[in-house]
């Protein structure tokens, strides 16, 4: 069963649902809608409840991180407000959270949240009367997921020159095995993502956007725990404003970038990212230099960097732009999205801009 088919069955099903739990019918009206330049929907859906219709754009996804729903949130705009989630089934917590972040849903259990003028709906707790076997995707999951994946497809991102570069300069950049480059760049071009492979220096990079959004999606889970994050607190809020991070091979990521990149948002909390081994002199130092105690419930943290851009001299004070953007979403924050949302409309949502 091709995935489109497979798509469209949950549709099917998530349509009948809601009529079941709620007397709202809905149909399809068109299959996998042009929304923006190389985006497309799903499907376009038309949902009728007291004889008023109103039209949705439908991402047909396995919904089951948190981390997924705060993607969706900052790239709604794409939809002109009428995205829709469409999901095999929407757990009690993550219905909760769409409602809290104003995300539309309905799944083939019958749960949903529609919020339009004239229109509310909120079913939450609904179980399917029967297991049905909806496929969508898994079988990328575990691939997407592995850290080489992750820490390559970071790299071919940011720094896209790379999709031609020899593997031994790619393993450097990555940090990964040099056995590894050859595989993931076979996962890449099975699933997609690359072209032009058996042409000498002709691999591109395509569907750059779903890669960024499948990086973002499985990076806070997947690849930042096993970077050692270690938690502190300083004896003063704005401690780090005076701090010159570069002299200790260490750039700001998450708020602190987010606030320098955008000046839009206030930081509250700090994350710096080495580029050292763990436990070397220069993270030491740092923590010397600053006072900083150790605090498991610090607004602090100090993550291993994994990635190595020879060519950035001197050393930019802030991570890549992806990178702040992945940890803003990662604390599904309102306020974190809506920074995460500028940086990803002035740093990642063209592609001829380094991410």
């Amino acid at each position: 069963m091709s995935t489109h088919y497979k798509n469209q069955n949950v549709l099917h099903c998530a349509l009948e649902a809601l009529q079941k739990t709620t007397g709202i019918t809905g149909r399809l009206t068109q299959p996998e809608p042009l929304i923006a330049q190389d985006k497309y929907a799903d499907a376009k859906i038309e949902i009728t409840a007291n004889g008023q219709r109103y039209e949705y754009m439908a991402e047909i996804k396995r919904v089951d991180r948190f981390a997924l729903l705060a993607e969706f949130k900052c790239q709604a705009g794409l939809y002109a407000d009428q995205l829709l989630l469409v999901s095999p089934k929407i757990s009690i917590e993550i219905a909760e959270k769409c409602r809290e972040l104003d995300l539309q849903f309905i799944d083939a259990a019958g749960n949903a949240y529609l919020c339009q003028k004239d229109l509310f709906i909120f079913v939450n707790g609904q179980r399917p009367n029967e297991v049905k076997d909806f496929q969508l995707e898994n079988h990328d999951v575990k691939r997407a997921g592995n850290a080489s994946n992750l820490r390559m497809a970071f790299v071919l991102l940011c720094k896209p020159e790379l999709l031609n570069a020899p593997y031994r300069n790619i393993k450097d950049v990555a940090g990964i095995a040099l056995g590894a480059v050859g595989w993931v760049f076979f996962d890449l071009d099975e699933r997609g993502f690359t072209l032009g492979a058996k042409r000498k220096g002709g691999r591109i990079l395509v569907e750059r956007q779903k890669l960024v959004q499948e990086w973002v999606t499985n990076y806070p889970i997947k690849l930042r725990p096993k970077l050692n994050p270690r938690k502190f607190r300083a004896p003063t809020n704005d401690w780090w404003k005076t701090v010159g991070i570069t002299r200790y091979m260490a750039q700001w990521g998450g708020e602190i970038a987010a606030e320098k990149l955008t000046g839009h948002l206030r930081a509250n909390t700090q994350t710096i990212y080495f580029h050292t081994n763990e436990e070397t002199k220069d993270i030491t130092k740092f923590v010397v230099d600053n006072k900083l105690r150790a605090d498991p419930r610090g607004d602090i943290e100090i993550i291993n960097a994994f990635w190595n851009f020879d060519d950035a001299e001197p050393l930019p004070e802030t991570v890549p732009p992806l990178l702040v953007y992945a940890d803003l979403i990662a604390t599904l924050e309102p306020r974190n999205l809506e920074t995460a949302k500028l940086i990803y409309d002035q740093y990642i949502k063209d592609t001829h801009t380094k991410v």
